[in-house]
């Protein structure tokens, strides 16, 4: 192996199929912990004495943490030397995983989880960054394809890898713990078979790091994501933190976006949205993220909730449609390596998520555990199909010097897709939910003949099996049938949510008109990295 990888030298044989690993690897243990979490919160809060509220804030410090870290991985990676950046990253993320685990309070957790954050976001963008690399132009929708692949399995890990630990082992610590030794074995393969590039870290002179940007990012998307996070559990704009952090967020990503195109050097390089095609991807990317993360939070709730699975049997529902869906993957990694249009599958792509979203509002209260499979196959093949057009046009007509910067913004898009679908469906649910439950109130009281049959009926079955007299069995009675309008006012309003998904991915389809991405984009990007290449040696 050469001390440094040349812009024109891509890894043959093993190294590539080890590079490739180890980039997936990262990705996927970083995405896995954006959603392991969520099936631990009850047991997380007992043992730590906590209520539910306040240790959601540990999936609120992660997503914080990452959605700052990521679009400055581009400039980063560029200051301290991307192999650096990357190592370093992981050493944080790994270690982060054993305090996180060994955390006895909330305020501890949450502070571990926030660097764990910052760590983890660099190994998503660095990732694909780093795997782009090792393919040339002609290849990189293969690496697309793989980088895709860990996209869509990390989430869905996430509640089955959970569930497991929770099922198996009484401490909630391994669904951190688990991180530490695919860390170690990715750091050591990352020192022994990741090269770096020519002149990675050096200095540029008159090169200055911009404080000012880092600041205004750091308060813009930031407090953005804290909104987004805790508006549903603070009562949105009745709450004075949440009224002040939408504020900051505004003036912070609005002087944010001044400050970075004016200077020469920054932070997060805008300039290359200018790019139509990396444009349009970002808004196909932000709904992708909401369609992804969205339905990875609502499924598993409604199915605990409401149709009584466990963490274990939850995950298990989401993972066999997925991996059908990831087949998907290489497959069209090969066509569009072989010159097929991307086009043709975002809209596939766009079809099939609608089709999930319309056809999973359609289940009952009675759906048995695999009844899911159908809609969540949906998802799988439409994640496949989208994701993969869209990591490849992130980078499709930039100078191979934007390629961090696009990659940067795609995956921080995607984020906060996610973390804007998650907080206006918790919205949605809970206004769905009063409407429902109002509708259904209507038919319930004394002068309805179908109601007080049926109230009659229960009441004398529960004086029959308990012994109990009328007045009690019948307060038994309307309690029962109050916890049955509870229940199926909550299965409407998350079947309502579903629908709510497709409504997104409608509400963006007619975009595909404007995306173009041609054929012989492969060949145009391998010779602009040639001229880059020729540039450097000169």
């Amino acid at each position: 192996m050469n001390k440094y990888q040349s812009v024109n030298t891509y890894p043959t044989g093993l190294a590539r199929v080890i590079i490739v690993l180890t980039t997936i690897s990262a990705a996927i243990m970083e995405l896995i912990d954006t959603s392991i979490v969520n099936v631990a919160l009850t047991k997380i809060s007992g043992s730590i004495g906590v209520t539910i509220e306040d240790v959601s804030w540990v999936i609120t410090a992660y997503a914080i943490a990452n959605v700052i870290i990521i679009p400055m991985t581009g400039f980063l990676g560029e200051y301290f030397g991307r192999k650096n950046y990357y190592l370093v990253s992981m050493i944080i993320f790994t270690v982060a995983s054993y305090f996180c685990g060994a955390s006895t309070g909330l305020a501890e957790l949450v502070a571990w989880r926030f660097i764990q954050g910052i760590g983890g976001g660099a190994l998503l963008s660095t990732s694909q960054a780093i795997l782009f690399d090792a393919f040339p132009p002609e290849k990189r929708a293969v690496a697309s394809g793989f980088f895709g692949m860990g996209i869509v399995l990390g989430p869905t890990l996430g509640p089955t890898v959970g569930g497991f630990i929770l099922d198996n082992f009484e401490n909630w610590g391994y669904i951190f713990y688990v991180n530490i030794p695919i860390g170690i074995l990715a750091t050591y393969l990352t020192i022994t078979f990741i090269d770096r590039k020519e002149g990675e870290g050096k200095k540029k002179e008159g090169f200055k790091i911009d404080y000012i940007g880092i600041l205004l990012l750091m308060m813009g998307v930031g407090c953005l994501q804290y909104v987004l996070e805790r508006g549903e559990a603070e009562d949105w704009f009745s709450s004075a933190s949440i009224r002040n952090a939408a504020v900051c967020a505004v003036v912070g990503i609005g002087s944010f976006i001044w400050h970075e195109l004016r200077i020469k050097n920054p932070v997060v390089n805008l300039r290359v949205l200018n790019n139509r095609t990396l444009a349009i991807t970002t808004i196909f990317t932000f709904t992708s993220g909401v369609g992804l993360f969205t339905s990875v939070y609502i499924y598993p709730v409604l199915a605990q909730r409401i149709l009584g699975f466990t963490p274990l049997m939850t995950g298990l529902t989401l993972l066999p449609p997925t991996i059908i869906g990831i087949i998907m993957f290489p497959i069209v990694g090969k066509r569009m390596s072989m010159g097929a249009s991307p086009i043709p599958f975002v809209v596939m792509g766009l079809l099939f998520f609608i089709a999930f979203g319309w056809y999973g509002g359609q289940v009952n209260g009675e759906v048995e555990r695999w009844d899911f499979f159908i809609p969540l196959a949906f998802r799988a093949f439409g994640m496949s199909m989208l994701q993969l057009p869209l990591i490849t046009a992130s980078v499709a007509g930039l100078q191979p010097k934007e390629y961090a910067a696009g990659i940067s913004l795609n995956n921080m898009t995607r984020q906060l897709g996610g973390a804007f679908g998650i907080a206006i469906s918790n919205n949605y649910i809970a206004q769905q939910y009063a409407q429902h439950r109002s509708d259904l109130m209507v038919n319930v009281n004394a002068g309805s003949p179908d109601f007080m049959s049926r109230l009659n009926g229960i009441t004398q079955n529960i004086m029959a099996r308990t012994g109990d007299v009328f007045t009690t069995a019948s307060e038994k009675a309307y309690k029962l049938i109050d916890m049955q309008i509870d229940r199926q006012a909550y299965l409407l309003s998350y079947l309502d949510t579903f629908r709510l998904i497709s409504i997104f991915f409608i509400a963006v389809f007619p975009l595909v008109f404007f995306l173009k991405i041609k054929k012989n984009a492969n060949q145009k990007q391998h010779a602009k990295e040639k001229e880059a290449a020729m540039q450097e040696a000169h």
